[in-house]
């Protein structure tokens, strides 16, 4: 058998050790310090958001998120059940509801005909999840959430450097999340970042990732002390994290570049596949702007899949499917609420196989899993 190839492999630009060996010689090893800074002022410009803060998680922005918006208990949030748990988790934690409704058939993001129908008087925020780096509709989305005066929280884990109408993901809702996740293509081992896109909400913004206090002002020489002003919790990471972010962001172009191109050797090796209705290649709107977070297949059927996923295993080949639908989990029966048929959510979820991308994956490598692909379906 060849080499085994990872599922992932963390991309290092080769600067992230010089730069946490700076921050130490600096003696700022708490959050805030410079390295942090210059990721804010990054993010900020290249999003266009009003504030960038960065997080120890995407978890936790989306935490500060439900926080932010005052999610109190029987408040109900719309968002997919196709998502991993934190997107539920930060609402959960503040008492609210979260309401699933279905996914569309070629993207896997909310579907946003359906929102409407699944708003209720409860109803506070949508959270729409920008799956695979691709944006959701964001037009139809923020429409319906003026009309219904709601906030929407963009769940942009998977999203930095993708767009949506040249929009930057994550800085087009009321709050955006990212991550920086060793999984993701920008990282930092754990991280995230809350863009806060309504500057009504900066100022709080800050009091509840610095433990509730106005710290930041007090830094910025704006008050003379900092006291407990509200609730919070530490949100902040380290320094260190920042300096290891920093060092990608400086590549950020170059790594979704990289990426990119991966995509499109997959794209095109796999076509005669899904010609021959073997399985279906990823669809990307022309509106969107992806950022080659993942490259999946969906395959006819759950036997399909799982045969496939068992042959390039065998292979040592690092496939994987993705999300247990959060409807179908125990805490998500608890919790929640189903607002719509989950047929496509279920279907998908099925059916889908994702296939090794990685900044540094080698064109052989696809070759090799695409070969595979073709011998398990005797093409």
């Amino acid at each position: 058998m060849a080499g085994h190839i990872p599922f992932n492999r963390p991309h290092m630009t080769g600067k992230e050790l010089y730069y946490i060996a700076d921050a130490h010689f600096q003696g700022k090893l708490a959050g805030d310090g410079p390295y942090t800074d210059k990721c804010h002022h990054w993010l900020e410009e290249k999003t266009g958001a009003s504030k960038a803060l960065l997080t120890h998680s995407c978890t936790a922005a989306l935490e500060m998120a439900a926080i932010l918006l005052d999610i109190r208990p029987g408040d109900e949030v719309i968002m997919p059940s196709y998502t991993f748990v934190s997107t539920a988790n930060a609402f959960v934690l503040r008492g609210g509801v979260p309401v699933f409704v279905d996914i569309r058939d070629d993207t896997f993001n909310i579907d946003e005909s359906l929102i409407e129908n699944a708003i209720t008087d409860k109803t506070k925020a949508i959270v729409p999840v920008h799956y695979g780096g691709v944006t959701c509709n964001m037009e139809v989305i923020m429409d319906i959430a003026r009309r219904h005066r709601l906030a929407v929280v963009e769940d942009a884990a998977q999203g930095v450097m993708a767009a949506y109408r040249e929009q930057a993901s994550g800085a087009i809702g009321t709050l955006g999340c990212y991550s920086f996740h060793e999984t993701k293509n920008i990282i930092s081992g754990e991280g995230g970042a809350l863009l806060v896109n309504d500057p009504a909400l900066i100022e709080q913004a800050e009091i509840i990732r610095e433990k509730g206090t106005d710290r930041s002002r007090f830094f910025r020489g704006q008050v003379d002390k900092y006291t407990w002003q509200a609730a919070g919790s530490s949100y902040l990471p380290g320094e260190l994290i920042a300096a290891f972010l920093w060092a990608q962001m400086e590549e950020a172009r170059q790594i979704t570049a990289s990426r990119i191109k991966r995509w499109h050797c997959y794209h095109r090796l796999l076509t005669g596949l899904e010609a021959s209705g073997h399985l279906r290649r990823p669809i990307i709107p022309v509106e969107c702007r992806h950022n080659a977070h993942m490259y999946y297949i969906v395959l006819p059927s759950r036997r399909e899949r799982d045969g496939l996923l068992n042959h390039l295993q065998t292979e040592g080949i690092g496939a994987v499917f993705h999300y247990i639908p959060l409807h179908s989990s125990p805490a998500g029966r608890k919790y929640c609420r189903i607002g719509s048929s989950m047929h496509n959510t279920d279907n998908f979820a099925a059916r889908i196989l994702r296939l090794p991308l990685f900044t540094d994956l080698q064109k052989y490598d696809i070759q090799r899993v695409c070969a595979e692909i073709n011998r398990f379906f005797g093409a």
